[in-house]
């Protein structure tokens, strides 16, 4: 029997496909990767009996990066990143083994039918999949077809049933519009970023950034919120007179009539106008009207509409919602989220969708009513040719969604609902009056039928006052006319659905990148986020885009992007070859940046004014190996200590605290040592700033602390504090934390594993001698002697920590609470666990020597 692999997006996403298809006649299992799930049934395929296998990845499976020392920013020229430096495909999440998982689940398969998500992304990682797959399946015979390519737009019964039935193949050429997308935004990004952020943060302490980074699509979208923040800074306000006249209709009410000039600039002309009129005590029907007009029905929903609303109304961000959306895609809830089409197809079954609606509690009564009256079609919209409309695909409630999901999935819903429903009726009411020389009107509205407004009640018409009923000629008396004095006020900050309209008025990434353009110019520290989801440009961001503006204004505005998005969708149409586009806009952006790279020395002024120097920048800390002057600590990302006589900065390990330890120097150069924490119950190690930054040892690495330092002899070092390898990582060693008393603590010096031991000890060494058993360090203990766990009022014992029954009761292994990112972290991280007290299970034996000396100590963790 031949067997058909099947690969969707997501492990929800392939357990929904694989019951519909199954009809629940399913085995599942966990893969090797412990993220996805394989589900297994035997049905047909092309006529014949198969066993089906579905997995999933995890997103994308691979991800575009630099060979080798091209990703290391002290050894490379950014320049060389346009054309020198060789790209590659790397594991886009090397811990989910996902290549070695596909290829031992593709292996001896004979067809592939890919359920990648119907877009370019998902076009792209079908060749992803394939390039990983396809070598390890049994070869095609005769030509035959193994590759097919699903498509649908819900996790439907019908939707997924139908697109079993009608397979095609992956779009080759929206796959490559990715590629040149990701090797663009790699080059060009990469290399701007790496030349601003080492040239600024070698000369400002305060920039609160720990990256500088530009971005093709990023920083036009960082230009729109300060080209706003410029127009209000620079607006001054105007005084106007404005005219307001109130007329009497009968003893109890009156109208508040409008001026037709609106306003006027000159208060002396207004004093003129409101003489004038001052003077009448009747005002004159001049013309009155009533017309019948309609608001209209929504269009269908696509992504950007819904990004829009759900920042404005709901107040989501366009990431989170989009985030929230594909949620109720994968279980069901809605149809794929990711569109650009306000038009249903002819074919849609738009009553089939609203009968799924009829019996919901909030909107079964409009739901009834035109499923009975008959629905009306939906307005003609746009169709960009791939996916139909965001349409609900099956009821829910508050109860079984709740929160965020909720409320977009309400709003989703009632979206649909209205667009089949009728236009908002009423009718508009306009009496024209004259006082003296000066025309002034009133209108009311009354609602004739509220059509769709009734499912979407906030854009229900206004209620405005019934106007009196009355004909040209009739007159009423003058209450009062007066002046009022105003001023013109500035435009405030762009919302975020204000900005999400820019970027697709001038073509700046697509419906799914929005959102990670924007919150990308949040998470620099570009804008923040105010009430009412307006962003405010900080000094950082405001002073980058007029740096970009004074040496190249291009590089901010958005047209030479939606340029470059043309050109890639060229590429997705077959109509533009992908080696030509990328050629040439990286050859124009290397021009650009060899440009920006010489006149850098603009911008540069910008920066002098706003932030300060490192030399004037932080508070002093620990003293500098060559001159022994203090070093000043900046605090603010990335955190560095900056010699001002040396003219010397030196990085420090971030996401953590940073304190001077004990006034001790490295043997090796004579710096001050600090101490790196991550708190109480994580880890710390001691560190010599120089030997950080500048390994002494040709088995070091930079961004190395003293656990990791090789030196024979040092007190602080790996060869003396060092106890053995760690029970989790394959490359890491637990090694002792001197500092960490009375509360002990072993902590590996590569992933976040930490033993607390000991608590109430005076004193712990690391011995000299080792273990018989595993040859892991011994530890020399002293214990406070009203305290002490050793029998007969013992103080002192030396023992192996993993094999001594008496330390195997006073050793408790954790997980550090936050971990330094240069620490990798090994299999089975998990933030915050512990693992329970180390003790010998009932029965085992004391464990023989291990090939790796700290197996051992894994036998006593449970």
């Amino acid at each position: 029997m031949k067997t058909v692999l099947m690969v969707a997006e997501k492990p929800s996403l392939a357990q929904s496909i694989a019951k519909i298809l199954s009809r629940g006649n399913m085995s599942s299992h966990k893969g090797l990767n412990g993220a996805c799930s394989v589900h297994e049934y035997t049905g047909t395929f092309a006529g014949q009996p198969v066993r089906f296998k579905m997995t999933s990845v995890c997103g994308h499976v691979m991800t575009l990066d630099f060979l080798g020392k091209y990703n290391k920013w002290d050894k490379v020229d950014p320049a060389e990143l346009f054309s020198q430096a060789p790209t590659e495909k790397k594991e886009a999440n090397p811990k989910l083994n996902m290549v070695k998982f596909l290829q031992v689940e593709g292996r001896g398969c004979d067809y592939i039918v890919l359920w990648l998500d119907c877009d370019k992304e998902g076009e792209n990682i079908c060749f992803e999949v394939l390039d990983t797959v396809l070598p390890v399946m049994n070869k095609a015979h005769g030509g035959e077809k193994t590759v097919f390519r699903a498509r649908f737009s819900s996790i439907t019964d019908t939707d997924i049933c139908n697109a079993m039935a009608h397979l095609g193949e992956p779009d080759h050429n929206e796959a490559l519009s990715v590629d040149a997308r990701q090797e663009l935004d790699l080059r060009i990004g990469c290399a701007f970023t790496r030349f601003q952020t080492k040239y600024f943060q070698g000369k400002y302490g305060d920039l609160d950034s720990s990256l500088i980074s530009f971005g093709p699509c990023q920083t036009p979208t960082l230009g729109f919120c300060v080209e706003r923040h410029d127009k209000i800074q620079s607006f001054k306000p105007e005084t106007y007179w404005v005219l307001q006249a109130k007329v009497n209709t009968d003893k109890d009410r009156s109208l508040l009539l409008d001026w037709d000039r609106v306003r006027v600039f000159d208060r002396e002309i207004a004093q003129m106008f409101l003489n004038l009129t001052k003077l009448e005590k009747e005002a004159q029907v001049e013309a009155t009207s009533r017309k019948e007009k309609a608001k209209q029905r929504p269009l269908a929903l696509n992504t950007v509409e819904m990004l829009r609303v759900a920042s404005s109304s709901l107040g989501m961000g366009p990431q989170h919602a989009m985030q929230t959306a594909e949620r109720l895609y994968t279980q069901g809830y809605i149809s794929y989220p990711r569109t650009e089409t306000t038009h249903y197809p002819e074919n849609f079954d738009l009553k089939g969708s609203l009968r799924q609606q009829a019996n919901h509690p909030y909107w079964a009564d409009s739901v009834k009513r035109l499923l009975a009256e008959g629905i009306n079609r939906p307005r003609k919209g746009h169709d960009a040719g791939d996916h139909p409309p965001i349409t609900p695909m099956r009821s829910a409630t508050e109860a079984e969604l709740g929160g965020d999901a909720w409320r977009l999935y309400e709003y989703i819903t009632r979206h649909f609902i209205a667009t089949v429903s009728h236009d908002c009726r009423y009718l508009q009411s306009t009496i024209s009056f004259r006082i003296g020389p000066e025309l002034f009107t009133c209108s009311g509205r009354t609602v004739i039928s509220p059509g769709f407004t009734e499912v979407m009640p906030w854009q229900s018409v206004p209620l405005e006052e019934s106007l009196p009923t009355c004909q040209r000629g009739n007159t009423f008396p003058v209450g009062e006319v007066k002046m009022l004095e105003k001023q013109t006020s500035p435009p405030d900050y762009l919302t975020e659905a204000e900005l999400i309209t820019l970027m697709e008025k001038h073509g700046i990434g697509t419906d799914a990148s929005i959102p990670v353009h924007i919150n990308n110019v949040c998470q620099r520290n570009y804008v923040t986020v105010e009430s009412g989801r307006r962003l405010k440009p900080t000094n950082l961001g405001i002073v980058l885009v007029h740096g970009y503006y004074k040496i190249d204004a291009e590089l901010v505005l958005p047209t030479i992007r939606s340029a470059v998005e043309r050109q890639l969708n060229l590429i997705a149409q077959g109509k533009a070859d992908y080696r030509q586009v990328l050629s040439h806009t990286l050859d124009v952006f290397k021009r650009k940046f060899h440009y920006f790279v010489d006149s850098i020395a603009g911008m540069d002024e910008l920066m002098e004014v706003s932030f300060s120097p490192l030399a004037a920048t932080g508070k002093p800390l620990s003293r500098c190996g060559k001159c022994h002057r203090f070093m000043k600590y900046i605090q603010a990302k990335p955190s560095r200590l900056h010699c001002s006589h040396c003219d010397e900065t030196y990085t420090l390990p971030q996401n953590g605290t940073i304190k001077l330890y004990k006034e001790l120097r490295c043997p090796l150069d004579d710096f001050e040592l600090v101490l790196w924490s991550s708190g109480s119950r994580g880890k710390s190690y001691p560190l010599c700033p120089y030997c950080y930054n500048h390994p002494p040892f040709r088995d070091m690495k930079k961004g190395m602390g003293c656990n990791e330092c090789t030196h024979p002899s040092c007190q602080h070092s790996l060869s003396l504090l060092g106890i053995g390898q760690c029970v989790e990582c394959e490359s890491g060693v637990l090694v002792l934390d001197p500092t960490s008393g009375p509360k002990w603590k072993v902590a590996c010096n590569k992933c976040n594993v930490v033993a607390h031991c000991f608590e109430n000890a005076h004193r712990v060494r690391v011995s000299a001698d080792t273990c018989n058993i595993c040859e892991a360090a011994l530890l020399d203990v002293d214990f406070n002697k009203a305290k002490s766990p050793l029998p007969g009022d013992e103080t002192q014992h030396v023992g192996c920590v993993f094999c001594d029954p008496v330390f195997q009761e006073l050793v408790e292994l954790k997980h550090a609470a936050s971990c330094h990112p240069m620490h990798r972290g090994g299999p089975g991280r998990r933030q915050g666990r512990g693992r329970g007290r180390a003790r010998r299970p009932p029965g085992k034996a004391n464990p023989r020597r291990p090939k790796d000396k700290m197996s051992a100590l894994a036998a006593y963790f449970v």
